[in-house]
């Protein structure tokens, strides 16, 4: 998964420098384009592309990592149900190796919290239902592991357009005092691109946030699913008579 996540974020970087390098060809003075893509890039310059770039960091950072948790959450992703059963079957025939092997064979934390259960089968209910609520807390580590990123990047990118706001306002008000005059056309260029970083800013946010609400979202449908695996599978155990 480590070389998942390099991959991702190695062309990630390189759309960027992609991007960037189209913006400078548009910023020397390449013909006009229609649409939107267009649109975006000629705002981008008039935000000014030096301050702009740690915004559009901060989007394809926390893309890369948006897209690597939801890649794994979604193979972590188990038919609990039909694992329970196959589980059901094995220990029908007292084949708890057997049982222990269907877990291990099946990806996910579900099926690796109940293999942890599995293993502790001789300890009784009360050492299966520890075990699995020790490694439940683990599993759960391992599947928000990398949303604190993706909340830093939700968090810098409106503050990053609100100081190149900043930034863009002490410019406006540096050629009011170079120029001695307070008419609008002699602030309107420093208070677009003031409004420009945090237009920007605030895109970046909106769009990292809709992707950390689904990913959340998920992570609350895989825990509730493992919670109830791990309370009928002691019931499984129980029915079967594999406590001793």
């Amino acid at each position: 998964m480590r070389k998942l996540f390099v991959l991702l974020a190695v062309f990630t970087l390189a759309s960027y420098f992609g991007a960037v390098e189209m913006v400078a060809q548009d910023a020397t003075g390449a013909a006009d384009e229609a649409g939107v893509l267009q649109t975006l890039k000629q705002y981008f310059i008039e935000g000014g592309w030096g301050f702009m770039t740690f915004v559009l960091v901060c989007l394809i950072l926390g893309l890369a990592f948006c897209i690597e948790r939801i890649i794994t959450l979604n193979l972590a992703t188990t038919n609990t149900d039909k694992l329970l059963a196959n589980i059901d079957e094995r220990l029908a025939d007292n084949d708890i190796e057997g049982a222990k092997e269907l877990c291990r064979s099946t990806p996910g934390p579900t099926a690796s919290v109940l293999h942890e259960g599995l293993k502790n089968i001789d300890g009784g209910p009360v050492a299966v239902e520890k075990a699995i609520v020790s490694y439940g807390a683990v599993q759960m580590g391992l599947l928000e592991k990398g949303l604190v990123w993706i909340s830093l990047f939700i968090a810098i990118a409106p503050m990053l357009g609100f100081m190149g706001t900043v930034i863009g306002m002490i410019k406006a008000f540096d050629r009011i005092a170079e120029v001695g005059d307070l008419s609008p056309a002699v602030v309107a260029g420093g208070i677009k691109v003031a409004l420009l970083t945090t237009v920007f800013g605030l895109i970046v946010a909106i769009i990292l946030q809709v992707f950390y609400n689904y990913i959340v979202s998920k992570i609350d449908s895989i825990t509730t699913k493992m919670e109830a695996a791990s309370l009928a599978i002691i019931d499984v155990m129980d029915k079967n008579n594999v406590f001793k």
